[in-house]
């Protein structure tokens, strides 16, 4: 079953978000909803390489501390 949600925006948001949806040809509720979802899934969720990465940083980060907690490092400068 569909909700609603009731958001308040100012005047020049609202005509950005009527002329986005309008060359859409969307309603603004449907072009808001499809805005959303389409940020969700594309900046907000890390794909397998991003998840990769970020999982072989965290590992690199844990040893580079237990060097640090181990006395293996040398300040340069």
């Amino acid at each position: 079953m569909a909700k609603t949600i009731t958001v308040r925006v100012d005047d020049t948001v609202y005509e950005i978000l009527k002329k986005a949806a309008d060359g859409d040809k969307r309603t603004i509720s449907n072009f808001m909803e499809y805005a959303a979802m389409n940020y969700i899934l594309t900046d907000s969720i890390a794909d397998d390489n991003e998840m990769a990465e970020i999982l072989y940083n965290e590992r690199d980060l844990k040893k580079g501390l237990s060097d640090i907690e181990k006395g293996r490092y040398k300040i340069v400068g």
